[in-house]
């Protein structure tokens, strides 16, 4: 497990807590023997499936009693009869998509383990079966995902009637909570980007310089890399599948020789330098020195004086927010909107508290409607963590926390009402299913307090 910006994928504990081997009748836990404790239609759940879902709950610090253990199986039996139906329809898999999944499965956790050899030893399990059952597990979850769109598709198109029906049997207190909203513009500017790259550049090939004449890689590592992950190991990554690291990194890391130390490599996370330890068909392990781009103090108070004497002026009414974000703005995306923000993400000009950088927030927190902010350091969207940027963002509009009204949030509520009636379908399926279905459950689970009543007239006497 490795804590470097470097990687484009997280690789996380309950990436190999999740993962369930099949496994025959043998001593599970604490003596505990293996067996099966379920049967759905022809298919068979074991304790061990329970037990490993229970590991990933428990390293997400969730609790693992026995209630925890009921919740598990009637979720894994729920999935069964979705996936037997699916297979009653004929739904076929989407194989590019499993095999995305599989091979981002497969690199991240040889990544996390250290190799092939590591993965078989870890699981006791040739690699080639850990694949064959991680794609059963791919093609399984792509069904059953299948079956319950289709089942929820059912629901029609709604309309305004629909909505207004819902707010009829619902009690207020039960409407969804709309958080606080605010609409934003800015006025940015960027520090000299150019001028810091360059620094970064001469700082590096000065290192190489160093390294080249007979310095250790890793003790300037140590000394100079600002990936806090790495750096106290000497800059060493461990070894890793190459689609781990953003492919310019690894195009020069896979071409470089042992002991040869790249020239500098530009990625979204700064400038590099790498030297590869060892190669092994798709995976290398590799050194590397990173270095971001830093901005003066004086960059910093250029944009600042500037961005102050805007203010005053908009203030003055001297020139309009609008205006001046056109002229003087250097962010392409608001500038042409005279400063107004939008949610990358969503297109929307409207931001929840959590969807603002906590550098604007603290901002404007305590702004009222057309009052703008002083100017503050912030980051763009650029990048895997954002560009620094300098601006002063003006409150446009705040809209305050309420229960969502047909009014001003149909949208929303359409949605509520479009999610309780596909969970009602979905809830109506497992329903008769259990009904029809040849279920057996095993009598430790008698105590279970099921979401269906029906679950519990299974179990084995």
């Amino acid at each position: 497990m490795r804590n470097t910006n470097l990687f484009k994928l997280v690789v996380v504990v309950a990436a190999l807590a999740g993962i369930s081997i099949a496994a025959s009748a043998q001593k599970y836990q604490n003596g505990l023997i293996d067996k099966t404790v379920a049967v759905v239609g022809n298919e068979m759940l074991a304790l061990s499936d329970i037990e490993q879902e229970v590991r990933v709950a428990q390293s997400q610090g969730l609790s693992s009693d026995m209630n925890s253990r009921c919740e598990i199986l009637e979720s894994l039996m729920r999935n069964k009869l979705f996936l037997m139906q699916a297979r009653l329809d004929s739904l076929t898999v989407n194989a590019d998509n499993v095999q995305g999944q599989l091979s981002n499965r497969v690199d991240q956790i040889r990544t996390s383990l250290g190799g092939d050899e590591a993965v078989e030893e870890y699981f006791g399990v040739p690699l080639y079966k850990l694949r064959a059952e991680w794609r059963q597990q791919f093609e399984d979850q792509s069904l059953i995902m299948q079956e319950q769109q289709k089942i929820a598709g059912q629901v029609p198109e709604l309309t305004p009637r629909d909505v207004e029906e819902y707010l009829d049997t619902v009690d207020v207190d039960d409407l969804p909570m709309v958080p606080i909203k605010y609409q934003l513009s800015q006025i940015c500017i960027y520090p000299d980007r150019e001028a810091a790259n360059t620094a970064v550049k001469e700082k590096l090939l000065s290192i190489r310089e160093r390294i080249i004449n007979g310095e250790k890689f890793a003790t300037l590592a140590r000394l100079y890399s600002e990936d806090p992950g790495t750096a106290r190991r000497g800059g060493e990554l461990g070894m890793a599948s190459k689609s781990i690291f953003w492919p310019v990194f690894s195009d020069a890391a896979m071409s470089l020789k042992p002991g040869i130390i790249s020239q500098i490599v530009e990625t979204p996370d700064g400038f590099h330098l790498i030297e590869v330890l060892e190669k092994k068909g798709d995976m290398f392990n590799a050194r590397h020195i990173l270095i971001k781009p830093q901005y003066t103090d004086e960059d910093r108070q250029t944009a600042f004086r500037k961005l102050d004497s805007l203010r005053t002026e908009i203030n003055a009414k001297a020139i309009s927010f609008e205006l001046a974000a056109r002229f003087y703005s250097e962010d392409l995306a608001s500038k042409t909107n005279g400063g107004q923000m939008a949610d990358p993400n969503t297109g929307s000009a409207y931001f929840e508290i959590d969807q603002m950088r906590p550098q604007d927030y603290r901002a404007i927190e305590d702004l009222q409607v057309g009052e703008i902010s002083a100017p503050l350091e912030s980051l763009d969207n650029e990048g895997r963590d954002g560009n620094t940027v300098y601006k002063i963002v003006r409150v446009d509009a705040i809209i305050p926390a309420h229960p969502a009204t047909r009014e001003k949030d149909f949208s929303l509520l359409s949605d509520q009402v479009r999610q309780d009636l596909e969970d009602k379908l979905l809830d109506e399926f497992v329903t008769k299913k259990i009904v029809t279905t040849h279920i057996v459950i095993d009598p430790i689970f008698k105590d279970c307090a099921f979401e269906h009543s029906g679950w519990s007239q299974k179990i084995k006497e």
